[in-house]
């Protein structure tokens, strides 16, 4: 009997070590390791340290990087479908999110990253996004014009932070403190766990809790390496992502509030936006979202609402 090779599989990541979405990623190596008795490694790569999200789904497209975690968002460069999950607004609470990615639709998504050569095995969670800036409180929706905000490099981003009289600077997030260190740009948007992990509040003064937009983070492995593997150990990994999954956003949510304390204790000045501003902030999301719903495609658009209904009965 031939021993069978240990065979290492390297996990990308942007967000630094000790953040959710690590925690998830680590959790995944000791599963894989203990349920594969050893045969599968994982080494986990936090902090951009493999390149930019765009890199990544090139290596893992390429075989040259096994597995990676990003927003599911940044798949829709190449398949359309993924980006409705960068609809503004479109998820209400963590509850509604967990049905749509963990049902049918976000299978069906995963499903279609196949013929791009990745396989989806699971959904971490980034969660509900907030803006931050270093030149003044956003108290109401006519404050956020005028700053230079950067956003994730795709379109949807570009359109909705443009509908709010803002200037969208689209940059990879290796590159974003720098950006904002140097002033090249006012402000950013992403959830308070990023945001303490990043140490952005170093250099930003201003949260906004928004939750303008939840994301999804895909856990994602390469389809030539996912064809090298044998049965048993694909049902490792993928047991391991789902059991990693449903840890990860257990982690995500409990560390909101204390999370939240951190950031303030670290100077930042939190501001929540009445009522009546979250509904003109929705608004001006309105064109956005019917212009992007129409090249989305209207399946995917009511294949996602018709799950959300379920959810909200």
């Amino acid at each position: 009997m031939v021993q069978a090779q240990t065979r290492t599989i390297k996990f990308a990541n942007q967000n630094a070590k000790g953040h959710p979405i690590v925690l998830g990623m680590e959790k995944f190596a000791e599963l894989v390791e203990k349920n594969s008795a050893g045969r599968l490694k994982v080494q986990v790569f936090p902090g951009g340290a493999l390149g930019s999200d765009q890199a990544n789904v090139s290596a893992l497209q390429g075989g040259t990087l096994e597995m990676a975690s990003m927003n599911s968002g940044i798949f829709a460069s190449v398949v359309k479908d993924f980006e409705i999950y960068d609809f503004p607004f479109l998820f209400g609470n963590p509850k509604e999110a967990d049905a749509v990615v963990d049902g049918p639709f976000g299978k069906s998504l995963h499903a279609k990253l196949a013929d791009k050569g990745m396989v989806g095995l699971a959904y971490y969670e980034l969660g509900f996004r907030n803006l931050t800036n270093s030149k003044r409180p956003i108290t109401k929706v006519e404050d956020i014009a005028g700053l230079k905000l950067r956003v994730i490099p795709n379109p949807i981003n570009v359109d909705w932070v443009t509908a709010l009289g803002a200037n969208p600077t689209p940059l990879p997030f290796p590159e974003l403190y720098a950006a904002l260190e140097q002033k090249a740009v006012d402000g950013q948007e992403n959830p308070v766990a990023t945001i303490r992990g990043a140490k952005l509040y170093e250099v930003q003064k201003h949260l906004a809790l928004t939750n303008h937009q939840y994301n999804p983070q895909s856990v994602v492995i390469s389809k030539k390496f996912w064809d090298t593997l044998s049965d048993a150990d694909k049902k490792v990994l993928q047991d391991a992502a789902n059991e990693s999954s449903t840890y990860q956003r257990e982690q995500s949510r409990a560390a909101q509030a204390s999370i939240l304390e951190e950031l303030k204790k670290n100077g930042m000045q939190v501001t929540e936006l009445a009522p009546a501003e979250v509904a003109k902030l929705r608004d001006k999301m309105k064109p956005v979202i019917a212009k992007h719903s129409a090249s989305v495609g209207d399946a995917t658009v009511k294949a996602v609402m018709a799950e959300l209904d379920k959810v909200r009965k």
